[in-house]
């Protein structure tokens, strides 16, 4: 019923070729495994991204409450090569803290004021750790060739007792290649404290990195938190929030029939980013049956049926922003019709967008697309 979503506070790529290289404010995150002509050697990146634990703390605890919920780490394509076959790519949560810093990708000179291959923090600093247990009992690890490059590249959370944190994603040729994995056992034990909030590690299945084999050189590259686009990564909250009145005998004012008329109400046309609305879908039978009464059939409250859905796109790109659901888009009713919540903070502002409204009768699907726009702005 309720979408939030968060962006992140830093990101930056871990280079095995450059390994005191820092890009934490370049528009790309990328992993790879590529045999380039420089020595012919398998030479892998990885990328970290973090998200602000008390953004993370107050979706929970002010938004969710006790309702049922989810969350997805998305991260968008910019680019992606070499993605001849099933390859799996991995997530972890981070087992260090880490800095940004202020380098892009080929600087020169070279930046190295935040997290490279080799450090966490900078050029000289201290060095990644290699395995162990965190402060909590999580198990530490980390993974190199040491015939390609020395020890380094991160160190990651694998498990806690029968509990294994890794989430992957299998990408092919022909596959969607954005980057959307469930991360809410470990966004679960950042909110209890069970694990420190370091943020997320991406790379590849390690039987793909430091692979010499010439067929096996994916490279994908993402849009970062500095990117010019509409593509940042998000972290994506999903709640059920679903209210209802249509038990009993209100069932009796769900329509029926396809034949509809249907309108958005309360949409003023422009939102902050900061707003949260709640819009208002209207429905009435367009041929209503005759009947003799003293009240207009038109001024009563009419329903869709319970499982209907609503969707948000971008008017521009056509995507969607926000996908049809069977649990976390339903549409919510009370005595004044059907109604939706949005947050407006996890669209991209001074954008146009369109709502969509999903329903099934008599065993027919129509999804409801009457020009049902709105935008977010930076400031009336």
């Amino acid at each position: 019923m309720a979408v939030y979503k968060l962006f992140p506070y830093k990101d930056t790529t871990l280079y095995s070729l450059y390994p005191d290289m820092n890009t934490g404010i370049d528009p790309i995150t990328s992993i790879t495994n590529l045999n380039i002509a420089i020595d012919s050697l398998p030479r892998v990146s990885r990328f970290l991204t973090e998200f602000v634990q008390e953004e993370i703390e107050d979706v929970i605890n002010n938004k969710i409450g006790n309702s049922q919920w989810d969350v997805n780490l998305k991260t968008f394509i910019a680019t992606a090569e070499g993605i001849v076959e099933s390859t799996d790519l991995a997530v972890y949560p981070l087992a260090q803290y880490w800095y940004n810093g202020t380098g892009t990708y080929l600087d020169i000179p070279q930046t190295t004021d935040g997290a490279s291959w080799y450090s966490p923090n900078f050029k000289g600093s201290v060095a990644w750790s290699s395995s162990g247990q965190d402060a909590y009992g999580n198990q530490v690890t980390s993974s190199y060739n040491s015939d390609y490059i020395g020890a380094g590249g991160g160190a990651w959370l694998v498990n806690s007792g029968s509990t294994y944190f890794k989430v992957t994603q299998s990408f092919d040729t022909r596959s969607e290649k954005d980057l959307e994995v469930n991360a809410k056992e470990v966004v679960s034990r950042w909110y209890s404290g069970s694990m420190d909030n370091n943020g997320f590690i991406v790379k590849w299945e390690d039987s793909v990195e430091f692979n010499s084999s010439t067929q096996i050189q994916p490279v994908m590259q993402f849009y970062s938190v500095d990117t010019n686009t509409i593509y940042p990564p998000q972290l994506e909250f999903k709640w059920d929030d679903y209210s209802s009145v249509l038990t009993g005998s209100a069932t009796s004012s769900i329509l029926s029939t396809t034949n509809i008329v249907a309108s958005l109400s309360e949409n003023p046309g422009e939102f902050l980013p900061e707003s949260v609305h709640r819009f208002r879908f209207n429905v009435a039978d367009k041929y209503p049956k005759r009947t003799f009464q003293t009240s207009s059939l038109f001024t009563g409250v009419n329903y869709l049926p319970t499982s209907s859905q609503y969707a948000v796109k971008d008017l521009d790109t056509n995507e969607f922003v926000i996908n049809f659901d069977d649990t976390y888009t339903k549409l919510s009713s009370d005595e004044n019709g059907n109604y939706f919540d949005i947050y407006m903070n996890g669209l991209e502002p001074e954008r146009y967008y369109k709502i969509l409204v999903k329903t099934t009768i008599n065993n027919s699907t129509m999804v409801l697309d009457d020009n049902y726009y709105f935008k977010v702005v930076n400031g009336f």
